[in-house]
C-alpha cells in the first residue's frame, strides 16, 4: 500500500496555521510551552490546549486583579506566580457559565464536570512545564483537585439494532421524499461507510482520511493514520469487504474534483467527504432505528469495541484494535461490561438441579 500523506499533510498544515493564529492571541511566553510539546503531541491536541489556555487568560483579563491591569499580549511570565490556588478554583467556577464574543454577538458557554476537568488538565500541564523548568516559583494548579467525574454509560447499538440500521441504509424505506432522492445516489457509499465503522471500530477522522490505496483486499486490511500521526493497519471481515468492493466499483465511475483524486469516500460534490457529513449521515440513518439513543460515529466505534470485548474478553486486543495507546483508557470504557460478564458467570453455575 502506498503512502497516503497528501490529505494528512494538508490537514496538519491547516492545523499548524490555526495554532499560530491562536498563539498570536496569547502571551508570548506561551510559545515556550508549545515548543516543548513538539514531537510529543499532534497538532490537533496542541490546538485544544491553546483554546483552553485562551479561555484562562481571558478570565484573568476580566476577573483577576493583576490581569485587569494590562492586555493579555503584555502579560509577562511572572504573572503565573501571582495566581493562587483560590484563583484557579474561582476560574473553574467561572467555567460553569461565561460569555464569549463581542458586545454584538455574545454567546453563553457552559462546562460540565468533563469540560472543567479537561481545562484544568491543560492548565496543570502548562504550569508543570514552567515549574519543572524552574521558570516560575509556584505551581498552584497542582494544588487544585480534579473535578470528580461520574461514569458515563456506554451508548451503543444492540446486535438487532445494527442489523436494522444496515438494512435501513440498503432499503431507505423510512426516509423522506427529499432524503430518498439523495439515498438513490449515495446508498452504496453510505452502506460502505457504516459497515466499515461498525466492522472495524475506526474513528470518523480516520475514515474520512482514507485513500483508495489504503485498502488492501489481498490481506483484508486498511491503513489508517491514528491520533498522534502514526500509521496502523486494521483488518476487516467479509461484510466490510463486500461493502467496500461494491462501493469501489461505483467509485471508479466518478470523476473527482482536482485534489481529491485519491480520496476513498467522496461527497455529492465529488470532494473528499468531511467528518461533519459522516456525522450527519449516521444521525440520519440511526434516527430511523432508535429514538432513545443519540447515535454518533463514536457510538458506532463503541458498538464495535463492545462486541469485540464480549466475544474475546481480551481488553488488550480491544485496546490494540481501537488504537488506544494506554490500555487503561479502554479498561475505563469497558469495566462495567466486565462486571456484567461476572454477574452472568455467577448465574451460569448450578449447584443443584431444580
Amino acid at each position: 500500500m502506498e503512502q497516503s500523506a497528501n490529505y494528512h499533510d494538508k490537514l496538519n498544515k491547516e492545523n499548524i496555521r490555526k495554532l499560530r493564529e491562536i498563539l498570536d492571541t496569547l502571551p508570548p511566553f506561551c510559545r515556550q510551552f508549545f515548543r516543548g510539546m513538539d514531537n510529543v503531541y499532534g497538532s490537533r491536541t496542541k490546538i485544544a490546549y491553546a483554546y483552553d489556555l485562551g479561555i484562562f487568560f481571558s478570565y484573568l483579563h476580566t476577573h483577576h486583579k493583576v490581569g485587569k491591569t494590562m492586555e493579555v499580549l503584555d502579560y509577562p511570565l511572572e504573572i503565573l506566580d501571582k495566581i493562587s490556588r483560590e484563583d484557579i478554583e474561582d476560574y473553574l467556577e467561572y467555567l460553569s457559565l461565561y460569555c464569549k464574543g463581542d458586545e454584538e454577538q455574545k454567546t453563553d458557554v457552559t462546562n460540565e464536570e468533563r469540560g472543567k476537568s479537561r481545562k484544568l488538565a491543560s492548565l496543570r500541564s502548562f504550569y508543570n512545564f514552567f515549574f519543572r523548568n524552574e521558570l516560575i516559583k509556584s505551581n498552584p494548579a497542582a494544588l487544585v483537585s480534579m473535578p470528580k467525574l461520574h461514569a458515563k454509560e456506554i451508548v451503543r447499538l444492540e446486535p438487532n439494532e445494527v442489523a436494522i440500521l444496515l438494512n435501513q441504509v440498503e432499503a431507505g424505506s423510512k426516509l423522506t421524499r427529499k432524503q430518498a432522492e439523495y439515498h438513490a445516489k449515495t446508498k452504496t457509499r453510505d452502506l460502505a461507510i457504516l459497515t466499515l465503522l461498525l466492522g472495524t471500530g475506526i474513528r470518523v477522522s480516520e475514515c474520512v482520511g482514507l485513500d483508495i490505496t489504503d485498502v488492501d483486499f489481498d490481506n483484508l486490511g486498511i491503513k489508517v493514520r491514528r491520533k498522534g500521526g502514526y500509521e496502523d493497519v486494521v483488518y476487516f471481515g467479509d461484510e466490510v469487504e463486500t461493502a467496500l468492493s461494491d462501493y469501489l466499483m461505483e467509485r471508479q465511475r466518478i470523476i473527482p474534483q482536482t485534489g481529491h483524486e485519491n480520496a476513498l469516500f467522496l461527497s455529492m460534490q465529488n470532494r473528499r467527504i468531511t467528518v461533519r457529513s459522516v456525522e450527519n449521515l449516521v444521525k440520519k440513518y440511526s434516527s430511523l432505528v432508535t429514538s432513545l439513543k443519540k447515535i454518533t460515529p463514536h457510538k458506532l466505534r463503541s458498538t464495535y469495541g463492545t462486541n469485540l470485548y464480549q466475544e474475546t474478553g481480551d481488553i488488550y486486543l480491544v485496546a490494540d484494535v481501537l488504537g488506544h495507546k494506554d490500555v487503561n483508557t479502554t479498561r475505563r470504557h469497558y469495566a462495567a461490561m466486565k462486571d456484567e460478564n461476572k454477574r452472568k458467570a455467577a448465574k451460569t453455575i448450578k449447584l443443584r438441579e431444580p
